[in-house]
């Protein structure tokens, strides 16, 4: 199918800011979508309806075009293909339905102004997402480039680096890039002081830590300091371990089957941005844990499902890899979560009591695995000496599906 639908990337400069391929697009159509702000920048000699995106936003106007006559063009901000509506379109059309035509992103254009190679910049988008997204990205030294919803995000932004002690951190706030309004405003977050600023921003910040900073390393097996938890928690040493055995790659789901706390789940998704768990805990508070920690620790994608397998598994999106932390013992949670994965996903089992670790061998017997049991002792003192403090030891199943 030939290309029906051009996007078209837009600066702050509007339309005296298009190339020529872009300008004709836009004089050629016969119906432009854009934002509010977008389409109010076209001058009055375009002779397309202009269709203001619907509110909760959706394409679905624009697709219904395919196939007809109608010659569609849609505005977007900056590079379309950037967290953008490009990307939407994208994933519901072939490349050769739609051309894309970008303009200077604001990440382009942020780097260009602070001489930020931009290759060693992080970016996170507060774009219809949480502001605890920002929390897997804070570390000492670190560059960010935040991309922000509002004018009020990059204030809530100072607070949360002074809560986790990185109020010495440098903030850059530049409004309307491109633009003949653009404007740069200089801070320590310990400092900023502005309740708000243009809706328009982007926040590049230079993380510094203080003396109190809470910065976590990228590598599993995170302190057990770290969560917040009832005692129903997977230490970290056989977190580490657990994970490992798990082996998360880009893009891939697990699932957390008596989550917890959510500890393995959330590590799973600290992985790598495109990571995806579901934490299935029966326990209502056990469930405000894993809420608390998922935030605190920067994966607010994590999804809860309250209730106990394996009833609770029913209609949840297939698994790549499933952990089983607690409930092996119940009936029909292994045999379920098996039939559930995907073929060549993988399922990890750990057990604490007798009756759980006869249950992963018997389940062994049948369906193959290896068996592993992981002992831990640490160093604690005794008397005026130190002995070996050995933690009850844990037996790991792990199995590949055919």
């Amino acid at each position: 199918m030939p290309a029906w639908l051009t996007v078209v990337g837009m600066g702050d400069d509007g339309f005296a800011g298009l190339g020529r391929s872009a300008r004709r697009a836009l004089l050629d159509a016969s119906v432009v979508y854009g934002s509010e702000r977008h389409l109010v920048m076209l001058p009055p000699r375009l002779r397309a309806r202009r269709e203001p995106w619907p509110r909760p936003f959706d394409v679905a106007q624009v697709l219904a075009h395919r196939g007809t006559d109608a010659s569609v063009c849609v505005l977007a901000s900056g590079d379309p293909m950037l967290f953008g509506v490009g990307a939407t379109l994208a994933r519901q059309l072939s490349i050769d339905e739609m051309r894309v035509l970008p303009a200077p992103s604001s990440l382009s254009l942020a780097a260009a102004r602070l001489g930020w190679p931009l290759q060693d910049v992080a970016t996170v988008s507060l774009v219809g997402r949480p502001l605890a997204a920002l929390n897997a990205y804070l570390h000492r030294d670190t560059r960010l480039f935040v991309l922000c919803g509002d004018g009020r995000t990059p204030g809530a932004i100072a607070a949360l680096l002074n809560a986790r002690g990185l109020g010495p951190s440098r903030m850059i706030v530049l409004e309307h890039l491109g633009g003949a309004s653009e404007r740069r405003i200089d801070a320590r977050a310990d400092a900023w002081n502005h309740d708000e600023v243009a809706a328009l921003n982007l926040v590049a910040i230079e993380c510094r830590a203080g003396e109190a900073a809470c910065t976590l390393p990228l590598t599993p097996g995170l302190p057990d300091e770290a969560w917040r938890h009832d005692g129903q928690l997977t230490k970290r040493d056989v977190r580490a371990i657990t994970l490992a055995r798990l082996a998360p790659e880009p893009g891939e789901l697990l699932w957390d089957v008596g989550a917890g706390c959510g500890s393995v789940g959330i590590e799973w998704m600290r992985a790598h941005p495109s990571c995806r768990a579901i934490a299935i805990e029966a326990h209502p508070e056990r469930q405000r844990f894993v809420e608390h920690n998922r935030d605190a620790l920067g994966v607010p994608g994590l999804q809860i499902v309250a209730g106990k397998a394996p009833d609770a598994l029913e209609g949840l999106a297939v698994p790549d890899a499933i952990f089983i932390g607690g409930g092996v013992t119940a009936p029909g949670v292994l045999d379920s979560c098996w039939a559930r994965l995907r073929s060549g996903g993988r399922l990890v089992a750990n057990a604490v009591t007798v009756q759980s670790e006869a249950t992963l061998v018997t389940w062994r017997e049948r369906h193959g695995g290896t068996l592993t049991r992981i002992s831990v002792a640490q160093a604690q003192p005794l008397g005026g000496f130190d002995t070996w403090r050995q933690a009850l030891p844990i037996t790991l199943l792990e199995s590949r599906k055919p």
